[in-house]
């Protein structure tokens, strides 16, 4: 399940004797959610509005987000120099490393070592944070509130990465026909759709 109590509270209520997972796709997402939150908010405080694009911080944006192992080297030289450039980048810094982290343990070969290692990195979080770290503070408040459900997906290795993918999918295709009254229109651009069909017909 993902982190909205009210499903927690619903398992507990009709499934007493189920253990509940978090799955892996919903925590990294949720760290994700909290790094970009605490890039918009540095952007705002370090320039006073949203990002544009030469603005360093929207211009890496996307590599802020990528896994460490998928940056190119240009990627990682566009980061190193953000560190590195600027003492007001420091908190984005830190939260990308737990970023980073999250997704270490849940990649790790090993589940009993992912699971060691996701318990440290909730542990550190509990231990308490400087100011100017809220988004990773609230993310800390969150993995240790449902930490059993977290690390249980560890022991039993259940995960609903491959139906949310689908749905992600199926969500996208259902919003390339919005605004199609017809249904046979609506038909035939799903198809193009999903037979990437669209280059070659726009070559023609």
């Amino acid at each position: 399940m993902d982190g909205f109590a009210g499903y927690a509270t619903a398992v507990d209520h009709a499934l007493p004797a189920a253990r509940k997972v978090m799955d892996p796709f919903h925590i990294v997402h949720l760290a994700a959610d909290k790094l970009t939150g605490c890039r918009q908010r540095l952007q705002r405080e370090t320039t006073g509005r949203r990002g544009r694009k030469d603005d360093p911080l929207y211009k890496h944006r996307r590599s802020l987000l990528t896994r460490t192992n998928y940056l190119t080297d240009r990627q990682k030289q566009h980061l190193e120099l953000l560190w590195d450039t600027d003492d007001d980048y420091v908190a984005l810094q830190v939260t990308w490393d737990f970023y980073q982290d999250v997704i270490a343990a849940y990649s790790h070969p090993r589940r009993t070592e992912g699971k060691k290692l996701m318990k440290r990195l909730i542990n550190t979080l509990r231990k308490g944070l400087p100011s100017g770290l809220e988004e990773l503070a609230q993310f800390g408040r969150t993995l240790w509130s449902r930490r059993d459900d977290i690390l249980a997906y560890f022991d039993i290795g259940a995960s609903n990465g491959p139906v949310e993918a689908i749905n992600g999918r199926l969500e996208h295709l259902r919003g390339i026909a919005l605004g199609f009254r017809n249904l046979d229109h609506y038909i035939l651009r799903s198809l193009i759709h999903s037979g990437q069909l669209q280059d070659r017909i726009n070559a023609l």
